[in-house]
């Protein structure tokens, strides 16, 4: 049998999932951000992952998968990225404000804890220098 990845791509209406969502005034300014920025639609990826574009990577024994190339969840306790952590990061990360970070993601508790610009400045550059399929 193959690999049967756990997140992938549904037909779940995303902006019905941010309204029903923990967070849903800062989901909506995210995503609204994130469509601004990619220029594309957003996907469901799982249950509660918005996410926008594809992008491979590589599995054990030379397969390929694929999984979003940017998105959000709008978690009850935070917002949580899934940006890659383009050139400038760290320096962005100094002038964000409020944040926590953790294993590839960035948690922001609420959106008026943060810097829009710098926030907006890291999704760009995140998307920028994501290789996507």
């Amino acid at each position: 049998m193959g690999y049967e990845p756990k997140t992938k791509a549904t037909d779940v209406d995303v902006d019905a999932f941010i309204a029903g969502s923990p967070k849903p005034a800062d989901g909506a300014v995210v995503c609204a951000l994130m469509r601004k920025v990619s220029g594309i639609e957003p996907r469901m990826w799982g249950p509660t992952l918005v996410g926008f574009g594809e992008r491979e990577y590589d599995l054990a024994g030379g397969k390929k998968g694929r999984i979003l190339a940017m998105g959000f969840s709008p978690r009850t306790a935070s917002l949580v990225f899934y940006i890659k952590h383009a050139t400038g990061w760290d320096e962005r990360l100094a002038r964000l404000g409020k944040h926590r970070t953790g294993k590839g993601c960035l948690y922001i508790n609420k959106l008026a804890d943060v810097d829009a610009g710098v926030l907006e400045e890291m999704v760009a550059a995140a998307w920028a220098t994501t290789a996507r399929v």
